[in-house]
């Protein structure tokens, strides 16, 4: 062990979350401290730049940095990118759709909202709902890719080397900076962290690419995609040159250089680009609690909007640091990853870079395990301040409707404590390889509520005489439908030869879930329509005007966007 490494990397992360922990504190009363809104929504008074790191910082975390470059080091390649290229688009519409609405009506949480719309059995159905997948996968999926991280940087290390017990260790320390300031705790943190983890995943990449440039040609040409890449074509290429040689190729060949995959693909298919991506995309970043939350505590709307279209910019960047990286780590590192029964662990792809790359540099290697870790306990922070923000002010207060305001905060830390301790025993048996590894397991399993949730937010917005009792009923066909298309009906329509490839992909599964739930709620609402349009409540605390220059910015996103599935197609 490196003690510079250890002594710096210790300084950095106790400095930040002593700092946000103090800033918490600072400039408010105790009254104050003690207000749900204080604690949940960090008072509602959050500035644009807080906004936007910390919808970066609680959103990039090990499930990127572990999943995604698995995910690109393995077939996928580019394609995988399409999850953070597309999500700044959505960012974009969900600063200008879904952010005036919800702030107007003045929420804590989405299940909130769903009450106001559809009623009370739909606000508990949804938070019931929510808390099951974001405790149980999402949770657990970041402290179990986090502590794949440390165990594989640090193998024989006390503790650290041990995967279970850097579980563990992960989850103590992200639960008690969240325990002790609540969501103002986690978005000042997120600042730093937010800025760190770009600025190291660009090093990570930088000096993935210069290995790649001095790398024997005779073992590089190993991992070419196409058979007609040569050792001489490869001693004679610089870095880039090298990249493009080695995963080149048509998708159907299985280069890795491109956003459109065939549309046999198991995971992401061309056909989940029309509408199966853009789902848990929607669901992700305009309905998932743990991300909204921060925008819900925006000062004004103008302040939110500017957040999350810095945000949707940041997002483009991040394949650059994360995606590219995972396919180099393949190249360079194939050996490493190699597993007994011949196949490869690309989970481990990101740990092996760090391995290899950064830890024969302590002055370096300090902030990048730092910004690394730092992007761990953010996120985790962020779920598990959310998940006790649903389950006091959705469920706990719901029961018990005269609980004082004071002592809401005090039943969201009993809510953490309860929440992390599940998720940290989950958390370790993610390891095993029937999960298909740890990005798709998240995906995968949000699915079961994710479509439906968005199908009726969609079908309540624009529908105002849609009928209260599809909240609920939509929400539990949704797991009913997704999980039959998973485990029997999808096999069945496969097997009759229905389907295009040999099994209907998640995405897809989630496409056709969202299209079956839109088509009953028109239904419903022809037969049964309410008799007078729902009135949501109007929050008059906060300014509700948009701002001009961020709608210029937002329009400039999404041309970026598009220039970069150009260059990539």
């Amino acid at each position: 062990m490196n003690y510079i490494e250890i002594t710096l990397f210790i300084i950095a992360v106790t400095g930040v979350i002593g700092m946000g922990i103090w800033k918490s504190k600072q400039g408010e009363s105790d009254s104050e401290n003690q207000s749900s809104s204080s604690y949940f929504l960090a008072g509602r008074g959050l500035s644009w730049y807080l906004v936007g790191f910390s919808l970066i910082a609680a959103n990039i975390s090990t499930e990127q940095f572990v999943g995604m470059s698995g995910k690109a080091a393995d077939w996928l390649g580019m394609a995988i990118a399409s999850y953070e290229w597309m999500a700044a688009i959505t960012l974009v519409v969900v600063a200008f759709v879904f952010l005036p609405r919800f702030l107007r009506a003045g929420i804590y949480t989405v299940p909130e909202f769903l009450e106001y719309r559809y009623g009370a059995s739909s606000r508990t159905v949804m938070a019931l709902a929510t808390l099951l997948i974001l405790v149980g996968v999402p949770t657990a999926s970041v402290i179990y890719s986090g502590a794949k991280v440390i165990s594989g940087y640090y193998p024989d290390v006390f503790i650290l080397g041990d995967l279970t017990a850097a579980c563990w260790l992960i989850a103590l320390l992200s639960a008690g900076y969240v325990f002790v300031g609540g969501l103002k705790a986690c978005v000042w943190t997120d600042l730093v962290w937010g800025a760190a983890l770009i600025v190291g995943g660009a090093i990570v990449a930088y000096l993935a690419f210069q290995a790649l440039g001095v790398a024997d040609p005779a073992s590089l040409v190993k991992t070419a995609t196409l058979k007609e890449v040569t050792v001489d074509q490869l001693q004679n290429a610089g870095s880039w040159e090298r990249f493009q040689l080695l995963n080149g190729g048509t998708a159907e060949e299985g280069g890795k250089l491109h956003m459109i995959r065939p549309i046999d693909d198991a995971e992401i298919p061309w056909s989940a680009l029309v509408i199966g991506l853009w789902l848990p995309n929607f669901f992700y970043w305009g309905l998932n609690q743990y991300i909204i939350q921060r925008t819900l505590g925006s000062k004004s709307l103008a302040e939110g909007q500017k957040g999350i279209v810095f945000a949707a910019f940041l997002k483009l960047l991040i394949p650059f640091v994360v995606v590219i990286p995972g396919i180099l780590a393949f190249n360079l590192y194939y050996e490493q990853l190699a597993v007994s029964n011949g196949g490869y662990d690309f989970d481990g792809a990101f740990p092996v870079l760090l391995r290899n790359l950064i830890k024969p540099y302590p002055w370096i290697s300090w902030f990048v395990l730092a910004a690394i870790f730092g992007a761990i306990v953010s996120s985790l922070a962020s779920m598990l301040n959310s998940a006790s923000t649903i389950a006091t002010m959705d469920l706990y207060k719901k029961v018990k409707p005269n609980t004082p305001d004071s002592q809401l905060p005090k039943v969201g830390k009993a809510f953490v404590v309860i929440f992390v301790l599940i998720s940290a025993s989950i958390a370790p048996t993610l390891a095993h390889p029937g999960f298909g590894g740890i990005f798709t397991f998240i995906q995968e399993f949000q699915g079961f509520i994710s479509s439906g949730i968005i199908a009726i937010f969609l079908f309540g917005m624009l529908v105002p005489r849609a009928p209260r009792f599809l909240g609920w009923q939509c929400i539990l066909l949704n797991v009913i439908l997704y999980g039959s298309l998973k485990w029997f009906i999808g096999d069945m329509i496969v097997d009759s030869g229905l389907w295009f490839s040999n099994e209907i992909a998640f995405l897809d599964r989630m496409a056709i879930c969202f299209l079956v739930i839109m088509a009953y709620c028109a239904i419903a609402t022809l037969v049964k329509p309410l008799k007078t349009p729902v009135v949501m409540p109007i929050n008059t605390e906060i300014s509700l005007e948009s701002s001009k220059s961020v709608q210029v910015c937002g329009f400039l996103v999404v041309l970026m966007t598009i220039g970069l599935y150009i260059q990539f197609w």
